[in-house]
């Protein structure tokens, strides 16, 4: 599957972004999704997935400003983010994994990868 992220900006403290992962060539339902990001000099950390069944897991930094969501129609997975921090700032990633079961927190477990688009938050 081949997976391309959109929707990042530059977005004031405070405001709200959201990105989009359309995939290619396969259907996203039938894949764990999840989103990681990379700040500049830090390592890709985890910020939320989906299960294929639709349970949604975040990192404690955006639990309750952001939103993993999926259109099935649209073969499309969104991650609205409200609340904006500039700690919020960096790439951020799309990524599927084709497993089974509870989706991981950790970035090895993805096989699939989006390009990355970048998000800024402005103090």
């Amino acid at each position: 599957v081949q997976l391309q992220a959109s929707g990042g900006g530059l977005v004031q403290d405070g405001g709200s972004l959201r990105l989009s992962c359309t995939a290619s060539g396969r259907t996203l339902s039938t894949y764990i999704m999840g989103w990681f990001r990379q700040a500049p000099g830090k390592e890709r950390e985890f910020v939320a997935a989906m299960s294929r069944s639709g349970y949604t897991y975040y990192a404690d930094s955006v639990k309750g400003r952001f939103t993993i969501s999926r259109d099935n129609a649209k073969n499309t997975y969104y991650l609205q983010m409200k609340s904006l921090k500039p700690e919020d700032t960096a790439v951020y990633f799309c990524a599927a994994d084709n497993r089974v079961g509870t989706p991981s927190r950790s970035l090895n477990e993805y096989g699939y990868w989006g390009q990355g688009t970048q998000v800024t938050v402005s103090s």
